[in-house]
C-alpha cells in the first residue's frame, strides 16, 4: 500500500505538529505535503522527513500575524497536490489539508484536530491586537466563502476521525457528517518524569501559543488577585496584551525546547489550562509528569482530567472561578504515580496501535465495498468496530 500524508502547515510545535510526527513514526517512508514549512519554527524532527510543500513557501507572509491576510490561496495550494499514485492519504487538519482533491482510487482519511475555527468560530480565531482589529474586518467577506468552501471539501474526505467527542460533535454540526472513529492524540509518556518532592515549586504554569481563544488572560488575572506565582511557556501574538496586564507574580518564559518545558511540568503546583481546548495534550504531559491540571470544564478537557482525582475544573470562563479552583488545589491531595498511571492511556503505543488497527479496517472496508461516501447506507454487521454508516453517536474506539 503506497500512502502520504497531509498536514495544514509546518510554522509552530503544537499538539497537532506532534500527532503528524506520530503518524510518521507509523508509517515512516510516507512523505508529507504541506502548505508552508518553517525548520527554524516546529519539531526538528521533520527534518528527517520528505516534506513537499505549496508554492505559499515563498511568500513572504506566511510565517508572520500577516498570514491571515493569504488565507484565500491555502484551498488553492492544497488542491494543486497530485495524490494519484497513493492508495491511501491521511491528513492532519484543522483548516486546509483535508481539503485535498484524491481520486475514486485513493482512500482519504482525516485526522481532524477541529473543524476551521477561521470560518467557524472566527469571533475567538482573530487577535485582539492592533493587527488583528484591523485584519479582521478586511477578511469577512472571505472568511464568507472559505465556510462555504470548508464545507464542500469535507464531503472530500472517505472517513473522519476526530481526536475527541468534542471534536466529534463539531464535525456532525458544521459538516453534517459522521464520525467513523474517535482516537485520541498521543503523548509520549517516556518523556516525561515525576519530580521529587523537595524540587516541587509553589507556583503555577501555562504551556500554550498566546492566542486570544486560550484565555492566558483569565489565568494571570486569578494569579494577580490571589498574588500567586504564575510562569508562562509559549510566544504568540497576545504576547503583548498579556505582559501589559500581569502583576509582579507573573514571568514569561518565551519559548522553550522540550527538554526545559518537561522540566518545568514536573516541578510545578499545578498546570492551568484556562480556555476550551478541542482535546489539549498539555495536561496529558502534566499528569505524566505527576502533577495535577486546573482546567475549564469544556471540550477536550472532560475526556482527559478527572475532577477531584488528576485535577479540577472551574465551570465558568470567570477570574473569580478560576481563582477559586486554585485556592482549593492546597486541600487537595493529588498521587503522581496515579496522574502518570491515568496519563499512560493516552501513551504514543495506544495511538499507533488505534491507528493502525482503523486504518487496516477502512481499507478493508473500501476494497469490499468500493470507494463510497461515509453517509451511504451500508449494512454492517454489528460486530464492526467502526462506525462506516451514518449511524449518529456511534464511537466505537
Amino acid at each position: 500500500m503506497k500512502l502520504a500524508l497531509a498536514h495544514d502547515y509546518l510554522t509552530q510545535a503544537g499538539g497537532a505538529e506532534r500527532v503528524v510526527a506520530s503518524l510518521h513514526d507509523i508509517y515512516p517512508a510516507a512523505p508529507l505535503y504541506t502548505s508552508v514549512y518553517n525548520k527554524s519554527k516546529t519539531l526538528s524532527c521533520f527534518q528527517e522527513v520528505d516534506v513537499r510543500t505549496t508554492f505559499l513557501q515563498n511568500w513572504p507572509f506566511v510565517s508572520s500575524h500577516l498570514d491571515k491576510c493569504a488565507l484565500a490561496m491555502y484551498p488553492l495550494a492544497f488542491e494543486q497536490f497530485d495524490f494519484s499514485e497513493y492508495d491511501l492519504v491521511i491528513s492532519s487538519s484543522s483548516s486546509f489539508a483535508k481539503g485535498i482533491i484524491t481520486g475514486p482510487e485513493t482512500t482519504h482519511i482525516c485526522y481532524c484536530h477541529t473543524p476551521a475555527r477561521f470560518a467557524w468560530r472566527p469571533h475567538g480565531y482573530f487577535s485582539k491586537s492592533l493587527a488583528g482589529s484591523i485584519v479582521a474586518p478586511l477578511l469577512r467577506g472571505t472568511l464568507h466563502k472559505l465556510r462555504m468552501w470548508d464545507a464542500v471539501s469535507a464531503n472530500r474526505i472517505d472517513f473522519f476521525v476526530a481526536n475527541s467527542r468534542n471534536v466529534a460533535n463539531r464535525i456532525r454540526k458544521y459538516y453534517r457528517r459522521e464520525v467513523a472513529a474517535v482516537i485520541h492524540p498521543p503523548v509520549d509518556i517516556a518523556r516525561f518524569k515525576i519530580a521529587k518532592r523537595e524540587d516541587i515549586g509553589n507556583h503555577f504554569l501555562v504551556v500554550s501559543r498566546l492566542l486570544s481563544y486560550k484565555r492566558i488572560d483569565l489565568a494571570i488575572q486569578a494569579c494577580n488577585a490571589l498574588e500567586a506565582p504564575l510562569r508562562i511557556v509559549g510566544i504568540g501574538p497576545e504576547l503583548h496584551n498579556l505582559k501589559k496586564i500581569a502583576g509582579p507574580t507573573i514571568e514569561f518564559l518565551g519559548r522553550l525546547d522540550d527538554g526545559s518545558v518537561v522540566g518545568e511540568l514536573s516541578r510545578c503546583k499545578a498546570l492551568i489550562m484556562p480556555g476550551e481546548e478541542d482535546f489539549g495534550i498539555t495536561p496529558l504531559e502534566a499528569m505524566a509528569s505527576g502533577r495535577p491540571v486546573v482546567a475549564y470544564g469544556a471540550g477536550g478537557a472532560l475526556e482527559t482530567i478527572v475532577d477531584g482525582q488528576t485535577g479540577l475544573f472551574f465551570n465558568q470562563p470567570r477570574v473569580e472561578c478560576l481563582a477559586a479552583a486554585l485556592k482549593e488545589i492546597d486541600y487537595l491531595n493529588f498521587h503522581p504515580k496515579e496522574l502518570r498511571e491515568h496519563a499512560t492511556g493516552f501513551d504514543n503505543a495506544e495511538f499507533a496501535k488505534k491507528i493502525q488497527r482503523f486504518v487496516n479496517a477502512a481499507m478493508e472496508h473500501q476494497s469490499r465495498e468500493g470507494v463510497r461516501h461515509l453517509r451511504t447506507s451500508l449494512q454492517i454487521p454489528d460486530s464492526t468496530e467502526y462506525c462506516f454508516d451514518s449511524t449518529p453517536t456511534v464511537f466505537r474506539k
